[in-house]
Formats: C-alpha cells, sequence, structure tokens
C-alpha cells in the first residue's frame, strides 16, 4: 500500500481530488463490465470507518457505490443461519457495496461481550472462509479492511464525541462499554485476522491516527486491487437550446430570490 503520511490539508484535498477521478473511472467499469464488488471495513469504535467510507463515496454514485450498516438484529434474524442478514446485500453485477462493520461483528463486538457463545465464535471462525471462498467463486472482488488505532487516539476521538453537538449521535453506550475492553478486543482481533485472512480474502491492515492519510491510502489501495480498465472518453458537447425571455432561467432565479428575501 503507498504510504501517505500527515497530509496537510491542501494537499490532501489535492491527492483526493485525484483518486476521485480514478474512483468515477472505476466506477464507470464496474458499470459496464458488470463486475461485482464487495469492500469490508472492520476496526475498533473511532478508528475512522465512516470517514473512510464517506471519502469513498463522495464523489460517486450511489446507485452503484451502495453503504451496508445494518442494525442490530430482530429476533427473527437472531433464529436465522448466522450471516444469512448480510447475503442479500452481497453486490448483483454493476455494483459496489459497502459493509461499516459486517458478518465480522460475531468474531468482535459479539464475543468480546458475550452476545454469543464460544462455540458459535470458533464454528464461525472455521466456516467463514468457505463463505467467503464461495463468494470469490461467484465473481465478487472481496476486500477486507481492518483499521487501526492506538488507544490514546481513541480516547481523544470518543472524548470529542462527547463534548461536541455535532457528534454527540456516534456515541453509543456500547463505545462507552468497549472502552474500557481494549485488551479484551485485541485478543479477538488477532484471532479473527489469524483464522480468516486466507488467499482469496487476505485482510488489509491501515494504521488510522492520521485519518487523512488512512482515507487516502484506503482508496488508493481499493483502486490498486480493482482491475479497472479506464474507458473511452465520450465526445459530448450540449445541443443549443432556445430559451424565450419570458421563461429565461437567470430572470426565473431572480424573482424566486427577490420573493424569498422580500427584496
Amino acid at each position: 500500500m503507498k504510504k501517505i503520511k500527515n497530509m496537510k490539508k491542501k494537499s490532501y484535498n489535492k491527492h483526493l481530488k485525484e483518486l476521485h477521478g480514478d474512483l468515477v473511472e472505476m466506477q464507470e467499469w464496474v458499470k459496464e463490465s458488470g463486475a461485482k464488488v464487495c469492500i469490508v471495513f472492520e476496526g475498533r469504535d473511532s478508528a475512522g470507518k465512516g470517514g473512510v467510507i464517506k471519502a469513498i463515496t463522495e464523489r460517486v454514485s450511489p446507485r452503484v457505490f451502495r453503504v451496508v450498516a445494518l442494525p442490530a438484529p430482530t429476533d427473527r434474524e437472531k433464529s436465522q443461519m448466522y450471516v444469512q442478514r448480510y447475503i442479500p446485500h452481497f453486490p448483483a453485477a454493476g455494483e459496489v457495496v459497502i459493509f461499516d462493520r459486517s458478518w465480522y461483528n460475531r468474531a468482535g463486538v459479539e464475543r468480546v461481550f458475550g452476545f454469543c457463545t464460544e462455540k458459535e465464535v470458533r464454528d464461525f471462525l472455521r466456516v467463514v472462509p468457505a463463505v467467503e471462498h464461495a463468494m470469490v467463486d461467484s465473481g465478487i472482488i472481496l476486500l477486507k479492511y481492518w483499521l487501526e488505532v492506538s488507544p490514546e487516539q481513541q480516547t481523544l476521538r470518543l472524548s470529542s464525541r462527547i463534548n461536541d453537538r455535532r457528534k454527540v449521535w456516534k456515541l453509543s453506550g456500547m463505545d462507552i462499554a468497549s472502552y474500557s475492553k481494549w485488551d479484551e478486543y485485541t485478543k479477538a482481533r488477532d484471532d479473527m485476522l489469524a483464522q480468516t485472512s486466507s488467499d482469496w480474502a487476505p485482510w488489509h491492515t491501515v494504521r488510522s491516527d492520521d485519518k487523512k492519510s488512512a482515507r487516502l491510502n484506503v482508496i488508493a489501495d481499493i483502486l490498486a486491487r480493482v482491475p479497472y480498465l479506464p474507458l473511452a472518453k465520450r465526445g459530448t458537447e450540449l445541443p443549443d437550446r432556445s430559451v424565450t425571455p419570458d421563461r429565461d432561467p437567470e430572470i426565473v432565479a431572480s424573482r424566486l430570490v427577490e420573493t424569498r428575501y422580500g427584496a
């Protein structure tokens, strides 16, 4: 993965603009080729998953790039085969699906908080590589990213959510409860990565203390791993347009502004 560290805002925006153009080229290739791309983001609370996903989807079509962030399972879903509620969200031809947390909840938060038995965890870790092998065999390009944040940065980020009204929605009871379980999460993470990183679906670890660098590095890595080809540029030109004076868009717009502000 290309290393981009300690970016200043101006440099970050310049790099991001270029990568956004590449993502649009990738998007058009996905649509044209019927490719299926599935991207999984995991990591501790406040590791920066939401910011990375926002950076990816900022300039692309929501009809092609879909973000899936499932709520806690219902009683009915709890009675299903574990991965069953995720399968309907897998990408069809011409789609990129991004999971903001995924089936790996079982190996993370569910395991740490005892929401499932240790046998269920072991069964999951044993079976999931085969499930992902089936996904890849079906033609899905599967990319898995673990965002790693330091304990110091996690403290700063969670503290900022407490004191900033714009961020309070990001702070849940689970975030507070998980803060004291650093070692438990570390053990669960290490076991998960060791058991589920395969030749066909390896984990890619991204250090996310520097949010800007993490976002740029992840996007660059996705672009390097999806075998897209830029499509030929279309020679598009705007046709002539006839507008009658009383329907001139600028006149209509000025009237609306005057009416709105009472000028």
